[in-house]
């Protein structure tokens, strides 16, 4: 697995696959890295990455909501969540931090990864937005909301890992296979966006260069939720 060196600093280190990356082989590495941040042999680190088109089903997946089984392969995963899409053109960040230092809340936690999509969309001129009751960053587009940015997180030793899942020019018509996070647009009239599908042409390089911008801002400083 090739990675292209990444802007690093004393407590997290940063990686940036240079390819497609197969889903299982992932989960390997952050178990992987998880165990040696737990016990002190290596640091927190923020892998980003772009899958091949496939669908993830976390521990809440409804069998229901797997709409299309044969569409995309299907994997189950221990993170937290429903069905979700991966593929290119969406910028998957996987964080594995130590919670004993950043604060043993989870819901803290989930609350920064919003908080740092929104942050990141900002910098485009993008208004994501939280909402009651759904994780993940939303776009209002008047009569619905359509879903930008979702999360799935697990929790070993008290270090995170899985993360968030931001769409930058994903093929939404993915999407159709699943109930996307058990929202149903029909029931919902609730629906999925990218940053193209919204007119916004950015590259993968400047998004990249946006999460590392913000990141600290968002995760070394004490959240509202801690306050």
């Amino acid at each position: 697995m090739d990675f292209q060196a990444a802007t690093q600093n004393d407590a997290v280190e940063w990686r940036i696959a240079d390819a497609l990356v197969p889903y299982d082989a992932t989960v390997a590495t952050m178990e992987a890295r998880v165990a040696a941040i737990h016990v002190g042999a290596e640091r927190e680190l923020v892998w980003l990455v772009e899958h091949p088109p496939l669908y993830t089903a976390g521990t809440s997946a409804d069998t229901a909501d797997l709409i299309e089984p044969s569409r995309l392969p299907v994997f189950r995963t221990g993170r937290g969540g429903q069905y979700t899409y991966h593929g290119p053109g969406q910028r998957v960040a996987y964080a594995m931090l130590d919670l004993t230092r950043r604060g043993r809340d989870v819901g803290c936690h989930v609350w920064r990864l919003e908080e740092w999509m929104i942050r990141v969309l900002a910098r485009f001129d993008v208004k994501g937005e939280r909402r009651e009751g759904r994780v993940g960053v939303w776009i209002n587009r008047g009569s619905h909301d359509d879903k930008i940015g979702a999360i799935g997180v697990r929790v070993r030793h008290w270090v995170t890992y899985h993360g968030l899942a931001l769409n930058v020019d994903p093929d939404l018509g993915n999407y159709a296979g699943i109930v996307p996070c058990g929202i149903s647009a029909e029931v919902s009239g609730h629906g999925v966006t990218s940053l193209a599908a919204l007119g916004v042409k950015v590259t993968m390089d400047e998004v990249d260069a946006a999460l590392r911008a913000t990141f600290d801002d968002v995760f070394e400083a004490v959240p509202p939720c801690r306050s």
